[in-house]
C-alpha cells in the first residue's frame, strides 16, 4: 500500500456471522440471557465482538441475527442479514439450511450432497461454541441450528453456487473468519471448488476465461456443459497451478487479445493492476518497430491483427503446456464483439 494510501478495512465471513448470531440465540434459549453484542473466538484464537441486529424468541426455540460486513471488500453478501434459529435436536449438533441457504447437490464440495451448505470451519466454529455453553449449563450438546440470509436465493444468483451445484441460496464460508479487502484468496478458491466439482462429475474438458464474453464464446465453440466451465478471470496462474495437482485430460484456455498477449509474455495474474504487456516485446517479437509506441493490443490487433494472431496463439500455447505438462491445451482468443477470432490446440487443430 502506498504511501499516505487508505488502509482498508476488513471485515467477516458469513461463517463468523452465522457463529456470533448462533451463540445470541442459544444463549438466549439456555440462559435468558440477552446482550447487544456478543463475543467469539475465530479459527487461529482472536476474539472479536458481533452486534446483535435482532431477536426472536418461541416455544423451545430463539433466533438472532447479525448484519455481514465485508468491510472495504466488494462483497456480494456485504449487508446480507445472518439470521440463526436454534433449538433442540434428537442427538448432537443438527444443521439446517433456512431461507437464502444453499443445498449442495454435486459431489466435489467439502459438504457431501443433500447438506446444507454451510462449510466445515464454520460447522466446527459453531461446534465449538455449542460444546463450550453446553458445559457451562451442565446440558446436553444437543441442539439444532438453522441458518437462514433473507434474500440469499437473489444474492446467491450473482455467485458461483448455481454451476457449483448449491441450490437455494448462498454457502456460509470462510476458513479465518475474517475478510480480507480484495485479497483475491476467495475468487481463486471457487476456482478450485470448481476443479473439484468437475472432476467429481467426471468432466474431463474444462476451460478457464477471462471474462463472460470469452466464456460464452468458448462455451459455445466445445459444447461444454456450464460444470466445465471455471470462473478464471484475471486468475490464470491460480487455476493451473490447481489443475497440475488435480488434473482433467483437456484445458481450454479463452480471453481478449490483451490478457492473452500478456499471458503469452509469461505473465500468470492477468489483472492490468499486476501485469502490464511489454510493447518493447511485442514489437520485437512481431517484427514491426512501430508496435512499441501502441497504446493498447486492441490497437496492434487494428494495424497488424495476422502478425499479432501469428505470434500469439502459439506462443500462449506454449506457456500454457509447459504450465499443463501432459493435458491436451486449447487457447482461443476473442473479440470484444464475442467472436473467436483465432484458435489453435496441442492436438494440432488451428
Amino acid at each position: 500500500m502506498s504511501e499516505g494510501s487508505k488502509e482498508l478495512r476488513r471485515g467477516w465471513t458469513t461463517g463468523a456471522c452465522a457463529t456470533a448470531a448462533m451463540k445470541a440465540a442459544l444463549e438466549d434459549l439456555w440462559r435468558d440471557h440477552r446482550e447487544d453484542e456478543v463475543r467469539i473466538t475465530l479459527p487461529r484464537g482472536e476474539r472479536v465482538g458481533f452486534a446483535i441486529a435482532q431477536r426472536a424468541r418461541g416455544a423451545g426455540w430463539a433466533e438472532a441475527a447479525v448484519v455481514k460486513d465485508a468491510g472495504d471488500d466488494p462483497d456480494v453478501t456485504h449487508g446480507a442479514l445472518i439470521v440463526a434459529r436454534v433449538g433442540a435436536s434428537p442427538g448432537g449438533v443438527v444443521f439446517r439450511a433456512g431461507e437464502g441457504v444453499g443445498t449442495v447437490t454435486r459431489p466435489g464440495l467439502p459438504i457431501p450432497p443433500g447438506e446444507p451448505a454451510i462449510n466445515p470451519v464454520p460447522r466446527q466454529m459453531m461446534r465449538a461454541v455449542v460444546e463450550e455453553l453446553a458445559a457451562r449449563e451442565g446440558r446436553a450438546a444437543d441442539v439444532e441450528i438453522e441458518i437462514s440470509i433473507p434474500g440469499g436465493a437473489e444474492i446467491a444468483e450473482k455467485t458461483w453456487n448455481p454451476r457449483l451445484g448449491i441450490v437455494g441460496g448462498l454457502s456460509i464460508l470462510g476458513t479465518t473468519g475474517i475478510v480480507r479487502p480484495f485479497s483475491c484468496a476467495a475468487w481463486i478458491a471457487s476456482i478450485h471448488r470448481g476443479i473439484d466439482v468437475a472432476r467429481a462429475g467426471g468432466i474431463a474438458h474444462v476451460a478457464g476465461c477471462t471474462g463472460a464474453s470469452s466464456e460464452k464464446a468458448v462455451q459455445a465453440l466445445f459444447d461444454l456443459p456450464d460444470i466445465a466451465m471455471l470462473d478464471m478471470g484475471d486468475f490464470y496462474g491460480g487455476m493451473v497451478k490447481y489443475l497440475r495437482r488435480n488434473p482433467v485430460e483437456r484445458v481450454t484456455i479463452g480471453g481478449g487479445l490483451g490478457k492473452l498477449t500478456k499471458l503469452a509474455q509469461g505473465a500468470v495474474d492477468l489483472h492490468s493492476g499486476r501485469s502490464q504487456v511489454d510493447f518493447a516485446g511485442l514489437a520485437q517479437a512481431l517484427g514491426v518497430p512501430q508496435v512499441a509506441g501502441a497504446n493498447t493490443v486492441l490497437e496492434v490487433s487494428q494495424s497488424h491483427g495476422a502478425a499479432l494472431l501469428a505470434w500469439l496463439l502459439p506462443e500462449a500455447l506454449k506457456r500454457a503446456e509447459e504450465a499443463l505438462p501432459g493435458v491436451t491445451v486449447d487457447i482461443v482468443a476473442v473479440s470484444r464483439a464475442g467472436e473467436v477470432v483465432g484458435q489453435v490446440s496441442s492436438e494440432g487443430r488451428a
